[in-house]
């Protein structure tokens, strides 16, 4: 990994946030005999999805991403997964010796078109894993059941909100080994969940410390992580999140890639056992204390610029042609924490700051 450099391995052409079958089905033209692509069912609309397989070992690993069509951060990583495996280098030959993967890059096709968390009948797919009311649903469990994994690989993104602990680092990656029955107990599957996100944490500490969380394990039997290790398969929700200044998440990408790689090559090279449910549970449990913009005004009540000492602003995300616009809206965390940090923080008491308010049109916004 220390040889690796990115640059040459990350795929330009898929960029930003607003990412569907048009800009995957581009890449995957580029890819060479080696991956086997196929058409495993259709959405909702029609609209094809597909599976692309890489070698042939032993040890099968299952990922799928944008199961939510607007978490699009872990697609651009699987991706930039395939075209690391392009290469003609050792590391990708031991790999493909000891491996099966099997990717599905956009599970709701018609959910990353439209930009939306659910699908077209505006199901959440990570709700139907009991009911398997939607055409998507039940195209992962069938190839789920025809290709029989050792592992799932569940890919998601998560809000901005999210910070690490109680800390003020935000929460740029975050894992679960999801729970299998109500009280949580640690199953021999979800132990090795636990086992092979304790590697790729050990791995990410070193690239963003202090920026990974754990998150939350109440189960829901109809989310698709719980159900999966239901049936004893080991499987890792990967969350990712924000980093400074990265609201198109291209950075986030990179970690999301690194954790893959360096999860694919523990399992290849069989060193899960070396790693600990403890180092797992030292992952601190994520947090909701950060906003996108904190808004400071100690004065507020002489200077009459905002309607508080504190004002959370979050941005909305909106398509627009094509596009992912961030509108900046009032909001108030879920749960009001002890204490809350801002991606940006703002001081009534600075003028540059009051400048940036005036030329974002945010004053009116908080008067």
């Amino acid at each position: 990994m220390k040889d690796l450099d990115y640059n040459k391995i990350m795929v330009p052409t898929i960029s930003g946030r607003y990412i569907n079958y048009d800009h995957v089905n581009e890449f995957l033209k580029t890819l060479p005999a080696t991956f086997k692509i196929e058409v495993v069912g259709k959405s909702v609309r029609n609209e094809s999805i597909k599976s692309i397989t890489f070698g042939s070992g032993p040890n099968k690993i299952l990922m799928w991403s944008q199961m939510h069509g607007n978490e699009s951060t872990t697609t651009k990583a699987v991706v930039d997964l395939m075209s690391y495996l392009k290469q003609d280098i050792v590391d990708v030959s031991e790999i493909s010796k000891s491996c099966t993967l099997k990717i599905i890059p956009i599970l709701s096709p018609d959910g990353a078109r439209n930009y939306t968390r659910v699908n077209a009948n505006k199901i959440d797919l990570n709700r139907d894993a009991q009911d398997l009311s939607q055409p998507e649903s039940r195209v992962l469990k069938t190839v789920y059941e025809e290709f029989k994994p050792n592992y799932c690989l569940n890919l998601h993104d998560q809000r901005t909100i999210f910070n690490v602990g109680e800390t003020s680092k935000p929460a740029t990656v975050s894992f679960l080994a999801p729970a299998f029955d109500k009280d949580r107990n640690i199953s021999p599957s979800r132990k090795l969940s636990m086992q092979l996100i304790a590697a790729m944490n050990n791995k990410l500490q070193k690239e963003i410390p202090g920026q990974v969380g754990r998150y939350d394990d109440g189960f829901n039997a109809n989310c698709v992580g719980d159900a999966f290790q239901m049936r004893k398969t080991p499987t890792i929700l990967f969350e990712a999140g924000h980093y400074t200044d990265d609201y198109d998440r291209d950075k986030t990408r990179v970690f999301i890639f690194k954790a893959l790689l360096q999860g694919i090559k523990v399992i290849s090279k069989n060193l899960v056992s070396d790693y600990t449910i403890e180092q797992y549970l030292s992952i601190p449990e994520n947090g909701k204390q950060f906003v996108d913009i904190l808004v400071v005004n100690d004065n507020f009540i002489k200077n009459q610029l905002t309607k508080s000492e504190l004002v959370q602003i979050q941005y909305k995300e909106v398509l627009n042609k094509g596009k992912v616009a961030f509108i900046p809206e009032l909001y108030h965390l879920e749960k009001q924490p002890s204490e809350i940090f801002g991606h940006k923080t703002l001081n009534c008491n600075d003028e540059n700051d009051i400048l940036w308010l005036k030329e974002n049109d945010l004053l009116q916004l908080l008067s």
